[in-house]
């Protein structure tokens, strides 16, 4: 039996998620639960990221933070986790470095390190191996008492293979160049198996935030209700933009189709409904046709895109998009604030279909809490009837 979860309050970014019309475009931004929050310190404490990740109880305490804070102002909540967590479950070691971020102590060097047949090899369950991570998704869904839909996620098969073999983040991409440029098939075998991990990832969070219950005015006639449940996914290919518009389509989009063709397939299996799903590719400007091909209900844009157009060519095929301003607003001026919304709701319809609010990428450290607010609410006032 599914868990018991309160009624839904909110389910505004649901229904834009399905392509329908809404009073008003709703609102979340990437890394809403992080550093630039002091209450993020004060629960975080002594311990390193990654036991955060590994607590449930620290981990719905981040995720929510936000929804308090910005009470009325946000529309969804994302669980505090990593996307790193599938390399973790595969095997590697992962350590967060003090000012330079996550690191991989051995990473992949090239086929021939024993390290990669092993991972190929080995017989991975997701299930056990990050089970803290569904523990923390249902303890998010009954902390967050359906104030809002709580959004779970991956990293994309190309991104995650990046930061296998490089070894931690990267300015010039060597070592995953040198492996897609120099062992094809060996990279998209590797590939391929972290797409299927990503699926299996996916679905259990899905199962993890199930719930029966669902206030009347959202059943649909004849609907079976026995798993009913508020969440979305989204799957991060941070790094697409290291590509080029060829090599994205041998080496990312082959991967990022993969899960959305069978996630809806896996969570049938698993008698769970199919839940909305977002694909964000970081820097893939040129990628915007190509994803809106795909199955996934919305397509994350960056601040690269213009937003009237992406949301032209967005709309003609019945995709919903989510973004865009460049986080470094957010470092500015209230005017110049002012000006990026503008552009964004005139460019997106004004948010009564086919947007969600949202920013270009993650907020960066050192931004006030109280900018963030007024962003928000400067959403809200000029998308008001």
């Amino acid at each position: 039996m599914a868990p018991q979860f309160a009624p839904m309050q909110n389910d505004l970014i649901l229904r834009t998620a399905r392509g329908e019309k809404v009073e008003r475009p709703p609102m979340w931004v990437m890394r809403q639960a992080g550093r630039y929050l002091p209450e993020y310190h004060e629960a975080k404490g002594s311990h390193d990221f990654f036991e955060c990740c590994r607590s449930p109880e620290i981990a719905s305490t981040l995720t929510l933070q936000p929804i308090l804070r910005y009470s009325g102002l946000v529309d969804a909540a994302i669980i505090f986790s990593d996307i790193l967590v599938i390399p973790q479950a595969m095997g590697m070691e992962v350590v967060m470095k003090d000012k330079v971020g996550p690191h991989f102590p051995s990473p992949l060097r090239s086929p021939e390190d024993p390290q990669y047949q092993q991972l190929l090899d080995k017989n991975v369950s997701v299930q056990d191996e990050l089970q803290y991570v569904y523990d923390a998704i249902t303890m998010t869904r009954q902390k967050l008492e359906g104030r809002v839909p709580l959004i779970g996620f991956c990293g994309a098969p190309w991104t995650l293979l990046s930061y296998m073999v490089e070894g931690g983040g990267s300015k010039m991409f060597v070592q995953v160049k040198t492996w897609i440029y120099k062992y094809p098939e060996q990279s998209k075998k590797l590939l391929q198996k972290i797409a299927e991990l990503c699926v299996e990832y996916l679905a259990l969070q899905v199962v993890a935030g199930a719930q029966v219950h669902r206030p009347k005015k959202f059943f649909n006639i004849g609907e079976d209700l026995t798993h009913t449940r508020w969440q979305m996914i989204q799957v991060f290919d941070s790094w697409a933009g290291e590509l080029s518009p060829s090599t994205f389509k041998v080496f990312s989009l082959p991967y990022l189709e993969y899960i959305a063709d069978k996630l809806p397939k896996r969570l049938t299996e698993l008698k769970q409904d199919v839940v909305p799903m977002t694909v964000f590719a970081k820097g893939a400007w040129y990628a915007l046709d190509d994803l809106c091909d795909t199955k996934y209900n919305v397509i994350g844009l960056d601040w690269l895109h213009a937003p009237a157009e992406a949301y032209k060519t967005a709309r003609a095929k019945g995709k919903v998009l989510q973004g865009n301003a460049d986080p470094g607003i957010l470092y500015g001026s209230k005017e110049s604030i002012t000006a990026v919304v503008k552009e964004m709701v005139e460019g997106f319809g004004r948010g009564k279909q086919g947007w969600i609010a949202n920013l270009g990428h993650g907020i960066t450290p050192f931004v006030k809490p109280d900018d963030l607010k007024f962003y928000f609410e400067e959403i809200h006032r000029l998308t008001r009837d």
